[in-house]
């Protein structure tokens, strides 16, 4: 009896076989579970979405890996898609990023991406990032792959260092973060289409492009991506954006009304919550096992 295919190996299948992929943040377990009966194949984890959601903290490296870990384990024990995961600069070191790599393949996670900025991070969109030697970032992405010891896990390595260097150099970074074993490429905070098409060139590995609202990025189609050779298309955190304003917006109308009657149509029906959990389901089988139990 053949094993089922790893969490990487699932992603791989899906890059290849969605042409280009569509992937979408989910912040917690039940957005996986809606992400996955709205027909995606693959899910990701936002750094700066585990910062602002789960810690209350802005996206300027205060969180860290077991921050990232327990919700990780969160959303791999309630969905099987495969699950992409920001991690950042790998918090620290060679070792720490081998630690890093270990502990996400332990949690069940497909992938994980890792970044050029230095350990002081900003958000992607943010001004005033910093960026590592290129030299540097070669050892990042070579602790990662020597630390995988499942080469079907994805080694993602993500450069920000277009605003700061410019296209060239920028494309200099991803050429060399491939050269180190990197599989895929996430140039962050593109400003034009025509230059992910220059990174499909440059690097002929799967290139992700990162279609994040209210950023240095035009909200630029799945087609538009396609044409210009893009394997991957990242939703990073429009899922959590949504969800944030809706609850903001409930908020203030309980406040200001004394009621929610107001903020319903904001709001997700209790059978709709019931069918995306597969919450009769699991009635179904408490009430089996009572049966069961009466009938002893």
């Amino acid at each position: 009896m053949s094993a089922e295919p790893s969490p990487g190996a699932r992603f791989r299948a899906a890059v290849r076989d969605e042409r280009p992929l569509q992937v979408v943040g989910a912040i917690n377990a039940y957005v996986a579970r809606m992400a996955k009966a709205t027909g995606f194949r693959a899910i990701y984890l936002s750094g700066g979405g585990v910062a602002a959601n789960s810690l209350g903290v802005p996206d300027l490296g205060i969180s860290g890996l077991e921050d990232v870990l327990i919700d990780v384990r969160r959303i791999t024990d309630a969905c099987d898609l495969p699950l992409l995961v920001d991690a950042d600069t790998g918090w620290g070191g060679a070792f720490n990023i081998a630690r890093t790599v270990r502990s996400l393949i332990k949690a069940g996670a497909a992938g994980l991406h890792i970044e050029d900025q230095v350990q002081a991070k900003r958000c992607g969109h943010r001004p005033g990032k910093e960026v590592v030697s290129p030299e540097e970032m070669a050892d990042r992405v070579k602790a990662a792959v020597d630390a995988r010891g499942d080469d079907t896990f994805v080694i993602m390595a993500r450069t920000d260092a277009l605003a700061s260097e410019g296209l060239e150099k920028t494309l200099e970074r991803a050429v060399a973060c491939v050269e180190a074993g990197a599989d895929m490429i996430f140039p962050e905070a593109m400003t034009d289409l025509a230059m992910y098409a220059r990174f499909k060139e440059a690097v002929r590995v799967p290139v992700l492009a990162n279609i994040t609202e209210f950023g240095q990025t035009p909200l630029y189609t799945r087609e538009e991506l396609g044409s210009v050779g893009v394997d991957i298309v990242l939703h990073c955190c429009s899922a959590y954006r949504a969800m944030n304003a809706a609850a903001l917006k409930t908020l203030e109308i309980i406040r200001r009304t004394g009621s929610q009657r107001d903020a319903l149509p904001l709001m997700q029906t209790r059978a709709d919550l019931y069918k995306y959990l597969d919450y009769h389901a699991y009635e179904q089988q408490l009430d089996r096992l009572f049966a069961a139990g009466k009938g002893k």
